[in-house]
């Protein structure tokens, strides 16, 4: 359950985006999306491996 605690006076509109914010950290949607299709072991292998060498390229580039 998330808790975003509001102070006395505080705009409605800024409550929401740390409501918001906190809902996104959570991974609640994401872990939703990919609970809806089921995706092969080999497939997010593949996935984590791409992600690895995009990550590693980006760290090399910026030396």
């Amino acid at each position: 359950m998330i808790i975003v605690p509001v102070k006395e006076g505080e705009n409605i509109e800024k409550a929401l985006k740390k409501f918001k914010r906190k809902f996104e950290r959570t991974g609640i949607v994401k872990e939703l999306r990919s609970r809806q299709a089921f995706e092969k072991p080999s497939v997010t292998n593949r996935k984590k491996m791409m992600k690895a060498v995009y990550v590693q390229a980006l760290r090399q580039a910026e030396q």
